[in-house]
C-alpha cells in the first residue's frame, strides 16, 4: 500500500519538473536516486571488482596507489565505467534544477562525483579533473562537497603529472577549514601526491590513515606493500620488514603474499646475507614457486651483488633467466640488470643477448627504457664486428697449435656444448613437469589459482588476440630476432638495397640482407654442397670433423680470416669510439688495426680516428704522432687534407653554422637561377666540408643545376652518387625517382625545383592495377570530408584539436563529426568526416571561416572540400595545389543548397526506453532529434 502511494506521488509530481519546489527537488532527487544513479552505481561496483581481479601490479617497481596508476590496467572494467558515465550524464541533464548557478537537486551532487570517478577509473585524468573542476565551482557554498570534488581533482592533476596544478589545489585547500565528510578522501589525495613527487617522509603518515580507511582486503594489502618499499626506500629496514609481514597477514592472492616474502628477505640481506639465500634457496625448492623463479634467484643476484660478489651474482642473474617460464616484466629486469652488468664488465656479446630479450619484456614509459634501446642498438652494431675478430682469431691460433693440442681444445668445446645441451634438456623437462602439475591443480580446483605458462597457440585459443596479449606478443619478438636478427621496422626489411634505383647486378638473392650477412665463403660452401656428396660427420657439432672443417689450414683460407678480422677492427673501434665513449678499448683496436694490417685499405680514417681519439684525451704527442703517419703516408688523403686544414679549428667551432649558412645561400641562389653561384659554392663545401651535414644537397643541387647547362649526363651522375653515398638522405629519395624515371624512358628537361614546397609534391605510385581510378571525380552527392592540411611545426595541433572538437561539440547538436589526424609525407592532415555531401561540407567550412578564433588558428593551413572517393588520390596521383585548382574549376562553381542541412541527424535513433521519467499524461513523446540532444551535457564555458 506504501508503494502504491509513492508511485502516486511521484507521478502527481511530474508536472513540476522545472519548477524550484520542495515537490520538484523531491521528484528529481528520487528519480535520479533509484533510477539512473542506481544503475550507473552498480555498473561502477562491477567494474571495480573486475579491475581488482584482472589487475597485475609490477613488484619490481613502486606500487601505484590506484590501480589505474598502471597503464596496463586502464582499460579493465571500462565497459562498466562506460555504463556509469552515461547514466550520471543522464541523471545530471534529466534532473538538474538550477537557479542562479546553484544546483537545487538535493542528491545530484553524487552523480557528478560518481562521474568523475568513473572517467578516473578509466584513466581519463583530464575528463575526470574536468568534472571535479566544474563540480568544486558548482558547490563552492556547499564545503563538503566542495572538499570532495577538489580532493578528486588533485588526484587527477596527480595522476596527469601536473605537479604544478595539483600543489595549486592542496596549498589552497589547506588554508582552508576542511569538512569532516572529505576528511577520508583528502587523506589518499595527500598520500598519492607525496608519493608522486617522492617526498616519502611526508607520504608515510597519509600512506598509514589510508590504510585504516581501506576496507578493501587486496587493495589493504596493497598498500602495505608499498608502504613496505617506501620505508624500503627511506632506509627503514626493519619498519619495511613489518610492512610487508602485514601484507602476509592480510591473506591476499597468492603472487602478491609471494613477492612480499621475496621482499622481507632483500630488506634483511644487509647483516643476513647468507640466512637470507638460505631461505630465498628453500622458496625455490618449494612447487608452488614453479613459475616465480626468476623472481627467486633475481632476489639471490641481489643479495650477492648488494655484498660486491660479482660473479656469484650474475651465476643467480643467469639461472633465473634459464628457469624462467612466464616471459613478464620481472624476467625484463633480471635480463637488464645482467646486462648492465655485462655492460660494465666489457662483454658486450652477453649484454647484447640481455638486452634484446629484454627490450621486448619491459614497458616503454620506464625511465631507463631509453638508454635500454640505444645500448641495444649500439651493440646490434658492434657485436658482430668483436664476434668476428674474436671467432677468426680464434681459428687461426687453432690453425697455428699441434695435432694434440687442437684436438684437446676441440674435446673441450664438445664436452662443454654436451653440458649445456643436457642442462637446457633438464630445464626444459623440469618446466613442462611444473607446467602440467598447475595445470591438474587448476582442475582438481586448487585453492590457489595462478596463471598457468602458455604457448602463444593456447593464448591464443583462450580468447585474447594476439597483440593483446603481451606474453604472446613478446615470445613472437624473441623468434623473430632469433631467426632473423633485429630488423627496422620498415617496408621491404629483408632488402640491403633500400633505394628506389635498380642496381645493375641482376640476382635478386644477392639483395637478400640476410644472404649477405652469410658471405661470400659461406655462399660458396652452400653452393658447393649440391653437388658435392655429404658427409654427415661434418654436420655434427658433436664430432671432431665438424670443428676441423672450420679451421683455416690453407694460406687462403687464412688471408680471408685476416679480411674478416680487419673489417671487424675498423668498425668496432670506429663504434667504441663514437658511440660507446669506450676510448680505451677502441684505441686497442684502432692501434691493432693499423700496426698488424698496415696496408689496409681504410687506414687512414683508422688514424684519422685515432688523431680524434687521443686530441679528445689531451695526449697531444700521440694525436702528433697520427698527424704525422697521415701526411707521411697518405699526403693526398681526404682525411689528412680535413685535419691539415688550417681552418680546421674553426671549422670545428663554427663548422655547423658556417655550412648551414652557405647552403642557405646555395638554395637561394639555386631558386634565383643564379647558377654560377650554385657551382661555386658546391665547390667551396667539397674542400670545406666534405663532410659536412648538408654535403648530399650540394651534390643534389649542383646536379639539377646542370641540367640547365645541358649536361643531363653529369646531371644523373651526381644523382647517382646523393643515392649510392648518402642513402639516408632525405633528398636521396628524389635522386631516385629521377634516376628511375630516366631508366624507365623519360627525358630529363630543366626548370624551377623548390625541394620546400611541399603543396606542389606528390609520392610516385606505380599501379599496376589498370582498372583502379586514377582522375578526380566531381560526384556531390557522396560522402565528402573537411580537411587541414598543414606542416607540423607550423600550427599548435593540440590547441586547433581541442579547439576544433569545441566547436563541434556546442554547435552541431544532432550530427557526430569525428576528428582524426594522419600523416602525409612532411605533412599533417586534421580530418572531419561525417558530411553526407559536398553541400553539408562547404555549409560546415563556410560556418567554420566566419568563427574568428579557429579562422586565426586555421590561418597557416590550407583548407580543402574533398570527397572520400578523391582522398586517396590526393599527394599521390596530384598535388595539393593541382586539386586546389581542379575544386576552383569544377566544384566551386556548383549551385549548393541555401537550407541549413547540418540541423538534420545522419540517421533517426530508435528511442532509448532504458531509465525512461514516469509517464506525464499531459505531453507527446519527445522526436528523436530532441532524444539525440539530451546525450550532450549542458556545461558552461567555466567546463572549458
Amino acid at each position: 500500500m506504501g508503494l502504491v502511494l509513492v508511485v502516486a506521488l511521484v507521478a502527481t509530481m511530474g508536472f513540476a519538473q522545472n519548477k524550484n519546489t520542495a515537490k520538484s527537488r523531491f521528484w528529481h532527487a528520487f528519480n535520479a536516486r533509484y533510477n539512473t544513479y542506481y544503475n550507473g552505481h552498480m555498473a561502477f561496483l562491477d567494474g571495480n571488482l573486475e579491475k581488482e581481479k584482472g589487475h597485475k601490479d609490477n613488484f619490481t617497481e613502486l606500487l601505484p596507489l590506484y590501480p589505474v596508476g598502471n597503464k596496463q590496467s586502464r582499460d579493465i572494467g571500462k565497459s562498466h565505467y562506460e555504463r556509469t558515465v552515461e547514466k550520471m550524464e543522464k541523471a545530471i541533464q534529466r534532473h538538474t534544477i538550477k537557479v542562479k548557478g546553484r544546483e537545487q537537486n538535493p542528491f545530484l551532487w553524487k552523480a557528478w562525483l560518481m562521474l568523475g570517478k568513473a572517467q578516473f577509473q578509466m584513466g581519463q585524468f583530464e575528463e575526470a579533473a574536468a568534472t571535479f573542476s566544474y563540480m568544486a565551482r558548482l558547490y563552492l557554498g556547499n564545503p563538503a562537497r566542495n572538499g570532495l570534488a577538489r580532493a578528486w581533482l588533485a588526484k587527477s592533476y596527480t595522476m596527469l603529472g601536473w605537479r604544478y596544478d595539483a600543489e595549486d589545489v592542496i596549498r589552497n585547500m589547506s588554508r582552508d577549514s576542511m569538512d569532516f565528510r572529505a576528511v577520508k578522501d583528502w587523506d589518499y589525495t595527500y598520500a598519492n601526491y607525496y608519493i608522486s613527487v617522492a617526498d616519502y617522509p611526508k607520504a608515510v603518515p597519509y600512506l598509514r590513515k589510508a590504510i585504516k580507511h581501506e576496507r578493501r582486503k587486496t587493495q589493504r594489502a596493497r598498500e602495505w606493500y608499498l608502504m613496505g618499499q617506501i620505508q624500503n626506500l627511506m632506509g627503514n629496514q626493519e619498519e619495511a620488514y613489518k610492512a610487508f609481514a602485514r601484507v602476509i597477514r592480510c591473506s591476499p592472492p597468492y603472487e602478491l603474499q609471494f613477492n612480499a616474502r621475496i621482499a622481507q628477505t632483500e630488506v634483511l640481506a644487509k647483516n643476513n646475507g647468507k640466512q637470507m639465500i638460505g631461505k630465498l634457496k628453500r622458496m625455490a625448492a618449494n612447487d608452488n614457486n614453479a613459475e616465480y623463479l626468476d623472481q627467486v634467484y633475481y632476489a639471490i643476484g641481489n643479495i650477492y651483488l648488494a655484498q660486491g660478489d660479482t660473479l656469484q651474482a650474475i651465476s643467480a642473474y643467469e639461472k633465473g633467466n634459464l628457469k624462467s617460464t612466464r616471459n613478464g616484466v620481472e624476467k625484463g629486469v633480471l635480463l637488464l640488470t645482467l646486462g648492465n652488468l655485462y655492460w660494465e664488465k666489457e662483454k658486450f656479446a652477453d649484454a647484447q643477448r640481455c638486452y634484446g630479450e629484454a627490450i621486448g619484456l619491459l614497458d616503454k614509459d620506464r625511465k631507463d627504457y631509453d638508454e635500454l634501446s640505444r645500448r641495444s642498438k649500439v651493440l646490434d652494431e658492434l657485436v658482430p664486428y668483436t664476434e668476428a675478430v674474436h671467432l677468426q682469431d680464434s681459428l687461426l691460433l687453432l690453425a697455428r697449435m699441434g695435432d694434440k693440442e687442437r684436438l684437446q681444445a676441440i674435446d673441450r668445446v664438445i664436452v662443454e656444448l654436451k653440458k649445456k645441451e643436457k642442462e637446457a634438456r633438464d630445464s626444459e623437462l623440469e618446466n613442462n613437469a611444473n607446467t602440467q602439475q598447475t595445470f591438474n591443480q587448476s582442475n582438481f580446483g586448487s585453492v590457489n589459482q595462478r596463471a598457468v605458462p602458455q604457448s602463444a597457440g593456447t593464448q591464443q585459443a583462450g580468447g585474447a588476440w594476439y597483440f593483446y596479449n603481451p606474453t604472446a606478443v613478446s615470445q613472437g619478438k624473441t623468434t623473430f630476432q632469433r631467426e632473423w636478427g633485429r630488423r627496422e621496422n620498415i617496408d621491404n626489411w629483408r632488402r640491403s638495397n633500400q633505394t628506389v634505383v635498380r642496381q645493375p647486378s641482376g640476382d635478386e638473392a644477392a639483395n637478400d640482407s640476410v644472404m649477405v650477412a652469410l658471405g661470400d665463403e659461406t655462399a660458396r660452401t652452400v653452393g658447393d654442397s649440391i653437388d658435392a656428396p655429404v658427409d654427415s660427420t661434418a654436420l655434427d657439432p658433436h664430432n671432431r670433423a665438424y670443428y676441423l672443417a672450420q679451421i683455416p689450414f690453407t694460406d687462403e683460407q687464412q688471408a680471408a680470416c685476416h679480411d674478416i678480422i680487419k673489417d671487424g677492427l675498423f668498425h668496432a673501434g670506429i663504434i667504441l669510439k663514437d658511440k660507446m665513449e669506450r676510448l680505451n678499448i677502441s684505441e686497442r683496436y684502432l692501434r691493432r688495426l693499423t700496426i698488424d694490417y698496415p696496408d689496409y685499405e681504410h687506414n687512414p680514417e683508422a688514424w684519422y680516428h685515432l688523431w680524434l681519439l687521443y686530441s679528445r684525451q689531451g695526449r697531444t704527442a700521440e694525436a702528433a704522432e697520427c698527424l704525422a703517419r697521415l701526411k707521411a703516408d697518405y699526403p693526398d688523403n681526404e682525411y689528412t687534407l680535413l685535419i691539415a686544414d688550417p681552418y680546421y679549428a674553426e671549422n670545428a667551432r663554427f663548422g655547423e653554422q658556417i655550412e648551414d649558412s652557405l647552403y642557405a645561400a646555395t638554395y637561394d641562389a639555386f631558386k634565383h637561377d643564379e647558377f654560377l653561384v650554385v657551382k661555386h659554392n658546391t665547390q667551396l663545401s667539397a674542400t670545406r666540408f666534405a663532410q659536412g651535414a648538408h654535403r648530399d644537397k650540394f651534390v643534389f643541387i649542383s646536379g639539377l643545376s646542370l641540367l640547365n647547362e645541358g649536361d643531363g649526363d653529369g646531371c644523373l651522375e651526381q644523382l647517382q652518387q646523393v643515392v649510392e653515398k648518402y642513402p639516408d638522405s632525405e633528398v636521396s629519395p628524389l635522386a631516385g625517382m629521377i634516376i628511375k624515371g630516366v631508366q624507365d624512358g623519360r627525358k630529363l628537361r630543366g626548370g624551377k625545383f623548390d625541394i620546400g614546397d611541399v603543396w606542389t609534391q606528390r609520392d610516385i605510385v606505380l599501379k599496376r592495377d589498370s582498372s583502379i581510378t586514377d582522375t578526380l571525380s566531381t560526384e556531390r552527392t557522396s560522402h565528402y570530408l573537411f580537411m587541414l592540411v598543414y606542416q607540423p611545426d607550423s600550427v599548435n595541433q593540440n590547441q586547433l584539436l581541442f579547439e576544433l572538437a569545441r566547436y563541434n561539440f556546442t554547435n552541431f547538436l544532432v550530427r557526430n563529426f569525428e576528428i582524426q589526424i594522419d600523416q602525409d609525407g612532411e605533412l599533417n592532415r586534421m580530418i572531419v568526416s561525417g558530411f553526407l555531401s559536398y553541400d553539408e561540407a562547404l555549409q560546415y567550412a563556410r560556418m567554420l571561416y566566419e568563427n574568428e578564433p579557429l579562422r586565426r588558428y586555421t590561418s597557416r593551413s590550407m583548407r580543402l572540400i574533398v570527397s572520400e572517393q578523391n582522398l586517396p588520390l590526393l599527394g599521390t596521383q596530384y598535388t595539393y595545389d593541382e586539386y586546389q585548382q581542379f575544386y576552383e574549376r569544377e566544384l566551386a562553381p556548383m549551385q549548393v543548397s541555401k537550407d541549413n542541412l547540418l540541423i538534420n541527424p545522419e540517421a533517426v535513433d530508435a528511442p532509448d526506453i532504458e531509465d525512461e521519467l514516469p509517464a506525464k499524461p499531459a505531453e507527446q513523446p519527445a522526436p528523436a532529434t530532441q532524444k539525440k540532444q539530451q546525450k550532450v551535457l549542458d556545461f558552461d564555458d567555466d567546463f572549458w
